[in-house]
């Protein structure tokens, strides 16, 4: 049986290796690219666990925006479908797993302002 795999793209702590080795139990590898449409700013974490995991009280989180040519740099990694489940309890309910079309054409998830 195989697993499905879907991509995720990660802007912000999903790229560091603490977080994916708590969150995924392995390193993923990941290529860059970008989100067209949205740009970032800064949300407080209060969730202690998150904070301890990330060891940031403070992570990007991305809205979208009118600006022409706004964008927001990150990493597209694939993953199992369970991992997209551990990804969903890693993120806070600030966030909100949407699908996106990439600048790269993928399509993926992401999670956005909620």
């Amino acid at each position: 049986m195989t697993t499905a795999e879907v991509w995720l793209f990660s802007y912000g702590t999903l790229q560091q290796e603490d977080v994916q080795l708590a969150t995924f139990g392995r390193r993923l590898e990941g290529r860059a690219d970008a989100l067209p449409g949205y740009a970032t700013s800064l949300l407080e974490i209060t969730d202690a666990e998150v904070v301890r995991t990330s060891g940031k009280t403070h992570h990007l989180i991305a809205r979208p925006s009118d600006l022409v040519g706004d964008e927001v740099a990150g990493v597209v990694l694939k993953i199992t479908e369970a991992e997209l489940a551990a990804a969903d309890t890693y993120e806070v309910a600030d966030y909100k797993r949407i699908a996106v079309r990439l600048k790269s054409g993928l399509e993926a998830f992401v999670y956005v302002a909620a």
